[in-house]
This record gives C-alpha cells, sequence and structure tokens, in this order.
C-alpha cells in the first residue's frame, strides 16, 4: 500500500481558479429500465463554446462556468464517470467533473434515482446495486451519443465517487458488499451515526435488504481504474469481496483523527477496508472533513446552512483551505487515471 498524508500548503490551481480548458455541459434525461423511470445525466467536457454561464451555483455555494450544449472538442479523450454522495446531485460535484475536464477528460455523472437530493427514497435508497447500474447505463448512452463517439477514447474509462458515490465507484471496479457488516456497523456505532439514526428513524431493517443482490459482483469490466473519495459501505469486507477487483485503486481519506466522519473511514480507526486492499494507494488530505468535497462555499454559506439548521457543510476544522482540498484531490484523481 502507498500511503500519504497531505498536509496542505499547496498553491491553488484548477478547482477554483481560471480553467485553461473551456468547460462545455449537457444534460440529458434517459431511461433507467432497472428502475422503470427517467435518469438526469450530466456530461462535462472539453468544449469550443461562445456563451458561457455558471453551473451549479447557489447561495451557499460558488457555480462552476461553462458553456451550455457546446461542440466537444476533436479527439480522443478519456471518460470519467462520477458519483455523488447519499442524498447528493450532480452539481455538488460539478468542481471535481469541470477539474477533471480541465485536465482532458470527458466526466459522466447521474442523479441516482432513490438516493438523491432531488428523490431520496429511505425504503430502496441502500438497494446499492442500482447505483452502480445508473453509471453503466448513463456509460450506454453516453458511448452511443453521436455529439461524443467520436470524442471519446473507448480503452480509458474510470470510476470516481464521494462517499456513497465512493462505494458505487468500487462497485463498478468489482467490490462486493456485506450485508452483515453495515447491520454490525450500525448496531455498534448507534446514535453516533448520523445515517444509522436516520434509517432507524425511518423504520429501516437493514437486514431486510436482499443479500443475494446486496452481496452480488456489479463490476463494469469497461472501468479500468478507480478512485474513491470518502467511500461509505466499506464495513466488513474482507478478501472474498475483493475477488473481482483487478483495477488500480486510490483511496482519499479527508482529515484524521476527530475530523473524519466515522461511517466513511477506510482506516484502521474505522473499517479498515485499507486492509483488505493493500496494493490500494491511499492519501489522507488534512485539514479536511467529509463534506469539504462537496465544493467551494460562498462567505455567508455557513450562516446560512446554520440559519436554515442544515448539514454543516461548509463548516471545516480549523486551519483548513477548501480550495486547497479540492485541487488536491483533482491533482490526485487526474494523476490516478493519468490525465493531463
Amino acid at each position: 500500500m502507498k500511503q500519504l498524508i497531505l498536509a496542505l500548503t499547496l498553491v491553488a490551481s484548477a478547482a477554483t481558479e481560471g480553467l485553461a480548458q473551456e468547460i462545455g455541459l449537457m444534460e440529458r434525461t434517459i431511461i433507467a429500465p432497472h428502475h422503470a423511470k427517467e435518469m438526469q445525466i450530466a456530461i462535462m467536457y472539453p468544449a469550443a463554446g461562445q456563451t458561457q454561464t455558471t453551473f451549479a451555483e447557489n447561495g451557499v455555494f460558488y457555480g462552476t462556468p461553462v458553456f451550455q450544449d457546446a461542440s466537444p472538442v476533436s479527439g480522443q479523450h478519456p471518460v470519467v464517470v462520477l458519483s455523488h454522495g447519499w442524498g447528493g446531485n450532480y452539481a455538488r460535484m460539478a468542481w471535481l467533473s469541470a477539474g477533471l475536464v480541465s485536465r482532458g477528460a470527458i466526466v459522466v455523472a447521474v442523479n441516482h434515482p432513490n438516493s438523491s437530493t432531488f428523490d431520496l427514497d429511505f425504503e430502496t435508497a441502500f438497494d446499492h446495486w442500482t447505483r452502480a447500474q445508473d453509471i453503466s447505463v448513463a456509460l450506454d448512452h453516453v458511448l452511443q451519443d453521436t455529439a461524443f463517439t467520436s470524442a471519446i477514447d473507448p480503452t480509458r474509462i474510470y470510476a470516481t465517487g464521494f462517499s456513497y458515490g465512493g462505494w458505487t465507484a468500487l462497485s463498478l471496479a468489482g467490490v462486493q458488499g456485506s450485508r452483515p457488516g453495515f447491520a454490525n456497523y450500525c448496531v455498534a456505532a448507534g446514535a453516533a451515526s448520523q445515517l444509522c439514526t436516520e434509517l432507524a428513524a425511518k423504520g429501516i431493517d437493514i437486514n431486510a435488504i436482499d443479500q443475494t443482490q446486496y452481496e452480488g459482483s456489479y463490476k463494469d469490466p469497461r472501468i479500468s481504474a478507480v478512485a474513491a473519495i470518502d467511500p461509505g459501505l466499506t464495513w466488513g469486507l474482507g478478501p472474498a469481496h475483493v475477488q473481482d477487483l483487478t483495477a488500480p485503486v486510490l483511496l482519499i481519506g479527508l482529515g484524521n483523527g476527530p475530523d473524519r466522519l466515522h461511517a466513511t473511514d477506510t482506516s484502521p480507526a474505522g473499517s479498515n477496508f485499507e486492509a483488505v486492499v493493500p496494493q490500494a494507494s491511499v492519501l489522507t488530505i488534512a485539514p479536511a472533513m467529509h463534506f469539504s468535497a462537496l465544493g467551494l462555499c460562498k462567505p455567508a454559506g455557513e450562516a446560512i446552512l446554520l440559519e436554515e439548521k442544515d448539514d454543516p457543510v461548509c463548516t471545516d476544522p480549523e486551519g483548513t483551505d477548501r480550495r486547497l482540498v479540492l485541487d488536491a484531490m483533482i491533482d490526485a484523481i487526474a494523476g490516478h487515471f493519468d490525465l493531463k
């Protein structure tokens, strides 16, 4: 295992400064047959545009400059599929999409049915296998989309994701889940886990999730490397759960010690998933915390969330420079995928 703890003293680059590559954005609504409903996807790509707009900006977060529906630039570009976290959406991960596009990639992201901001169904949200299927269906669509067929290098397809999406990326690479591991984690964590507390309050019985499907393999053989940011659902895993994992793996942990969100801690202090994948590269970025991966907050963002009694996603540990945290993740993932 190659392990690095990165104390951030870097100079900001792609995530929040001007990007050298123009960023195109196309949004699509496609059918997800395994859900029997529609699914939104976003494709960000190197573009040749004329009219720039801002995507994913609100009162809390800065947005990302994009050229809506611009033509892709010519050439063969690698593809990165991107999965958001529990209750998230692809707009909140646009900073990462844009950063990878600035390194020459085409990024395909989805709003996962049943587990996104706009569609959160506690009864089915942890049918995690459907998320891997979401990504595979979106990838199928883009590979057949005439706007992109000549711009894609089909030999270079990678997967990344944050939190629950980090698990989705690992699942696409062949990692299999453990339902008892999930259930035992919630018993042990109790009220210390916001996720487990929410599930219990909604009457969700983890042991009622279909075990055969929960522990199945959802490997997409097109994925040739994977990078997971603070991935969840890694509890109780052993060698049998990674027997299908052949792609190079990068695990990124945000924060250390009390700054870690235990539910997504793959270190020995958490699920110890890192011991199950000794071939993985492990990067710990500190100071930071789990929600540092949600993008650059505006100066008023923290106060707005406090006023609304929302999750403190803009409240980083003392000394954190979120701009540097985001840039470090872009650099690490781009390097792992051998982007420009």
